[in-house]
């Protein structure tokens, strides 16, 4: 088994993300998903102590990420559909 190299706790990144370290933003995204598989196992997970709180941090900075990247994406689309030439009947 692979030993880690993530000499800190994960923590959020900047909004963008995209001015952060490629070697950073890869191990923010290892952790997000090493989070997301621990939950998925789901039986006897004791999130209150041992490594439960770090992993339900995760959870949740991966929701955040993905919500940030949906309002962007949303906002991309209607920037394109208001720019998109009206055709019709």
């Amino acid at each position: 088994m692979a030993t880690k190299t993530i000499a800190r706790p994960p923590t959020p990144v900047s909004p963008t993300g995209n001015d952060q370290d490629p070697t950073d933003r890869l191990e923010n995204t290892l952790a997000q998903l090493e989070a997301l598989l621990w939950i998925c196992h789901g039986e006897d997970i004791d999130w209150c102590s041992g490594n439960g709180p770090s992993h339900l941090d995760n959870v949740l900075w991966l929701a955040s990420d993905l919500a940030r990247k949906a309002a962007a994406l949303f906002q991309l689309s209607e920037k394109a559909r208001r720019e998109a030439p009206v055709t019709g009947p």
